[in-house]
């Protein structure tokens, strides 16, 4: 029996591209590994408090809690720390699905990422992540493919990888759709066709890692 980690970001529930992307991963994943089990974490329905990872870099930098509100501050921050890098270590795949809002990840995904990466292992070098899948199912509002106006605005895409890829060292797997508001924003009604096939596209891709994830797992289980 394996576990699967899904991660979502999106503040939407009804609507959600990112969310429904997920949803075909996760869908072809249980198809293949119906055995498994799914963990989630929602942080765009709820947060983590964005307090917590500035009370553990405070006493990083030798700053001391002053206060018993500080103290109780940094006591519910490490019981964070815990529970997401268990929730992380233990998954052996995670999927995580991303809308980009203002040109980058949500605030709310930066929160636990900043809190993960505080867990001791990963800052020794003791990384048990190394080697492990991980699904990005993105949501871009416009277009941000080489040759359009605003080609380099994507700022979430690259932070991504470089964490889970390149600090963690997780094999990643990206699904993309973009011009997803191209429905509901005045000016972009020639690019609508454009949207749904981009959509359509990444549907497919998240069903095929989704596919080719659990298919992974379950050889190396076996």
């Amino acid at each position: 029996m394996t576990t699967l980690l899904r991660v979502d970001a999106s503040v939407r529930l009804n609507g959600s591209v990112s969310r429904a992307l997920a949803d075909s991963a996760e869908a072809a994943w249980r198809a293949e590994h119906p055995d498994g089990v799914v963990v989630r974490r929602d942080l765009g329905r709820n947060p983590l408090p964005a307090t917590a990872w500035p009370a553990i870099a405070r006493v990083a930098v030798g700053e001391q809690p002053a206060t018993d509100a500080e103290r109780d501050q940094l006591t519910e921050a490490l019981a964070l720390v815990d529970e997401i890098s268990s929730e992380v270590k233990n998954a052996d795949a995670l999927l995580l699905a991303v809308p980009l809002y203002n040109y980058a990840i949500p605030q709310h995904l930066k929160v636990w990422i900043d809190l993960l990466l505080t867990d001791e292992p990963y800052l020794r070098g003791v990384n048990p992540l190394v080697g492990r899948p991980v699904i990005f199912t993105f949501a871009r509002g416009g277009g941000y493919q080489p040759g359009t106006p605003k080609h380099g605005w994507d700022h979430s895409t690259a932070y991504l990888e470089r964490i889970f890829g390149d600090v963690l060292g997780m094999k990643i797997r990206t699904a993309a759709a973009e011009l997803t508001l191209a429905s509901v924003t005045p000016g972009m009604e020639e690019l609508i066709d454009l949207s749904k096939v981009s959509e359509t596209e990444a549907h497919a891709q998240a069903e095929e890692h989704g596919v080719v994830v659990a298919k992974e797992l379950v050889a190396k289980a076996a």
